[in-house]
Formats: structure tokens, sequence, C-alpha cells
């Protein structure tokens, strides 16, 4: 990711062979990717180029989306697996208890009983809900990412608090 930017996405395989693409969307709700008029897409750091969506809609937990540019399925398939990144500023604001993820990776993480458990190095969308995957040492402990578990974020200090015990790992 480059900084100013925040990824919102990521392109999956091809949809039909009229250009369409499946996209996991990291918003909530996953239609609110299709607010954003622009799209930088990224492969491995390297920019491809931006793109607008033209179409888009819910199926299941992503989106099928149709790219400006875009109109087979080999042009679709080129861009399986990159990132959809838009420009911080055009983010909006986060409410109370609210954060964006890209904001709490590398935070150290303790929990209630004041042990360390690490820092956050990415989220996974799993079917109970977003995961928090906090690592130190080899070891993962996959919390919860909801208001249960999470009890308090201090951006400035770079700390969270977890309602999670360390035997859970």
């Amino acid at each position: 990711m480059s900084p100013g930017r925040v990824e919102l996405g990521r392109i999956g395989a091809p949809f039909g062979l009229n250009g369409w693409l499946h996209v996991a969307s990291f918003t909530d709700p996953p239609e609110g990717l299709l607010r954003f008029p622009q799209w930088d897409l990224r492969r491995a750091g390297a920019f491809l180029g931006a793109r607008r969506p033209l179409e888009g809609r819910r199926q299941g937990r992503g989106l099928l989306v149709r790219l400006e540019g875009i109109e087979d399925r080999d042009a679709a398939a080129s861009l399986t697996g990159v990132s959809v990144e838009v420009e911080r500023e055009a983010l909006p604001p986060t409410g109370e208890r609210e954060y964006y993820r890209v904001d709490l990776i590398g935070l150290d993480v303790s929990n209630v009983e004041g042990r360390s458990l690490g820092k956050v190095g990415y989220f996974v969308d799993a079917p109970a809900g977003t995961v928090m995957v906090v690592q130190q040492g080899g070891v993962e402990h996959w919390v919860l990412a909801d208001r249960t578990h999470l009890l308090q974020v201090d951006l400035n200090a770079g700390r969270i608090l977890v309602d999670w015990p360390v035997e859970l790992g």
C-alpha cells in the first residue's frame, strides 16, 4: 500500500465472459466500496492504474463489479489478486469506537489480565465476523473484532485492550 491510500478491497476471479469481477470488499457494508468513484489498482506494491467502477452489486458476502476498460474475461482474469485502494482523505470520518483496519495494524494488544498477546498483524473476514489476528513469536491469537472483545483502542499510545484469554490462542 502506498502512503495516503487505504486498501478497501481485493479483486478475485472473473465472473462470466463480459469483464465482470468478483471483489472482496473490506467496507461495512460491502457495497460501500462502490461509492468511491475511482479505484487505484495495485499488485505487490506496483501501481497498475486507476479505474472507475461502472456497475456493481452485492453477491453473497462480496461484490460483482464491472470496471471501466475491462471488457472481457481475459482482461478481468489479469486483475485477479489485485488490491483496490482509495485516497485516505476520501474516507468518511469514523464514528465513536469505529476504526479503519489499517490504523490498527501494528498496535500492541494486551488482555484484561494484563498479558501481552502481541501486535495486530492482519484481519480475516470469517463467517462468525471479522477476526483480528494478533501475532507474537510465532503464535497467533485470533480475536473477534467486535465491541464485546475490543474494549479499548488508544491510537495515540498504540495499544488495544481486549477481553480475550491467552489460552484461546
